[in-house]
């Protein structure tokens, strides 16, 4: 009778044991276990830890709530200024509710490389060129916000989207290449002018203080001659006073022209009368006669 207890007993114990072993489950810390007995879902989440479900009636599926890193394949599409580009991408996201992601959606995965995929496209054809090459901050604000939107409904949080690359066409690339050296170009055109300009007006204040103190252009002429002959070299200097080029170039310029003296022109004569025949001719003839001027010997 004892045997039969000993072997009674210790056949519940194997019994307790195997279903503790069947029921026995350990969640890790980074994921949570969701429940289904007898196919529905139990609302209870089981936390990280040791958990007990009932053997051949409870499913256990656990689900991961890491951040998953997912890249984007390249999409290739046409930006609204009607050029060509490939544009590739990936996705941070993790789940933020493991039973929604279990029973809303049957891949949550898959679908949020293909809304990733789809939302790419979309925001590829809604797009300049420099947005895509400058302004990517933007673009990946709103690419995250198309992706986030369908997600939430899957328990499924959006951490952040990010454009890795934009490849253009080999066309596209010598353009740009052409643009930017044509830009870098004019800007040091520029900036040579602006020297130019700025050097142009130092050189004239310093020819207007050499000019108002003329012992300030001897002082440079021996500043010159000391930075010459400071270096071991040949090079023999000569100062050559610059007023006596002046007084050269003054004494061959030709002498101006003597101005003519003007002559005085002498006032015309007044006209002589006959007085023989003034009376006899006064009535006939009212033209007086002239008598010409008797020019001494």
């Amino acid at each position: 009778m004892v045997e039969e207890l000993v072997t009674a007993g210790a056949a519940a114990a194997s019994a307790g044991v195997l279903y503790v072993m069947a029921a026995a489950r350990v969640v890790k810390q980074y994921e949570r276990g969701v429940v289904f007995r007898l196919g529905r879902l139990r609302p209870q989440v089981r936390e990280p830890g040791f958990t007990m479900v009932v053997p051949f009636v409870d499913r256990l599926h656990k689900v991961n709530l890491q951040i998953v890193t997912m890249p984007v394949p390249a999409q290739e599409g046409i930006t609204r200024d009607n050029v060509t580009v490939r544009v590739d991408a990936v996705v941070y996201f993790k789940v933020a509710d493991a039973a929604d992601a279990l029973v809303q959606v049957e891949d949550y995965r898959f679908a949020v490389s293909q809304m990733a995929q789809t939302s790419l496209r979309s925001i590829i054809g809604k797009s300049d060129l420099d947005d895509l090459l400058s302004n990517r901050e933007k673009l990946n604000q709103g690419l995250e916000l198309m992706i986030d939107s369908p997600a939430v409904g899957w328990g499924v949080q959006i951490d952040r989207v990010e454009i890795k690359d934009v490849s253009l066409p080999d066309t596209m690339k010598r353009s740009m290449a052409r643009q930017a050296e044509a830009d870098r170009e004019r800007r040091a055109r520029v900036i040579n002018a602006d020297a130019e300009l700025q050097a142009s007006r130092k050189l004239a204040e310093a020819a207007q203080q050499m000019e108002e103190t003329p012992s300030a252009l001897q002082l440079r002429l021996l500043q010159t001659i000391v930075a010459v002959a400071a270096e071991k070299n040949s090079t023999l200097v000569l100062p050559f006073p610059v007023e006596l080029l002046r007084f050269l170039e003054r004494a061959q310029q030709p002498a101006p022209p003597a101005p003519e003296p003007v002559r005085k022109q002498r006032p015309p004569a007044a006209p002589l009368v006959d007085p023989d025949h003034e009376g006899s001719n006064s009535s006939q003839d009212p033209t007086p006669r002239t008598v010409p001027p008797v020019t001494p010997s």
